[in-house]
């Protein structure tokens, strides 16, 4: 009778160790996630910096040659200042897009005065800015795949008992354009 209240106790206690460690690994994991998103975040960020430092020299090689176009460059620097404030990923979402409508409007500013687009300092920036762009793209596919396995494993289970006791919460994902919205072309006047 001993030997079998034994047996049950290491079986029980195997069990409960076996819980335990896969607890401490799903928390681990979630630990590593929630930090790799915080990070991939970090990498965002900077990108996103660089390319606001870039865009008044844009703006002012531009203002040189269409300097009847007020509104867009006003526009464009008070997306630019709208996109820096934003901290969330949903509100840099939203003003992320409005800074690149705005971007939009300056190159087609730019499209109408052939010798600004034949300068070599607006080819130097444009080029500059394309690869931030490409760089913004890289990083930000980066973060929303980070998120996405983090928000799975924050809400599947047994890994959802462990998040919720811990208080790990879903992040957002990082969109730059609005999901079902259709783009519109710039509108551009010169009256």
């Amino acid at each position: 009778m001993i030997a079998v209240i034994t047996i049950i106790l290491i079986i029980f206690l195997g069990i409960a160790v076996l819980v335990l460690l896969a607890g401490i690994a799903i928390y681990n994991r979630l630990v590593r996630l929630r930090t790799t998103v915080n990070s991939s975040w970090s990498d965002i960020d900077v990108q996103l910096k660089k390319r606001y430092d870039l865009v008044p020299n844009l703006v002012e090689t531009v203002k040189g040659y269409a300097t009847h176009e007020r509104s867009v460059f006003e526009n464009v620097s008070q997306a630019r200042s709208m996109a820096m404030k934003a901290s969330s990923p949903g509100d840099k979402s939203k003003a992320e897009n409005m800074f690149q409508e705005t971007l939009k409007s300056l190159f087609a500013v730019a499209e109408a005065y052939p010798e600004l687009k034949a300068n070599a300092n607006f080819q130097q920036l444009q080029s500059q800015l394309k690869e931030l762009e490409d760089n913004i793209e890289y990083a930000r596919r980066y973060y929303n795949a980070v998120v996405r396995d983090y928000n799975i494993l924050t809400e599947t289970f047994p890994s959802n008992i462990v998040a919720n006791q811990f208080k790990f919460e879903k992040e957002e994902f990082f969109e730059l354009e609005e999901p079902g919205v259709e783009r519109k072309p710039v509108k551009v006047s010169f009256s």
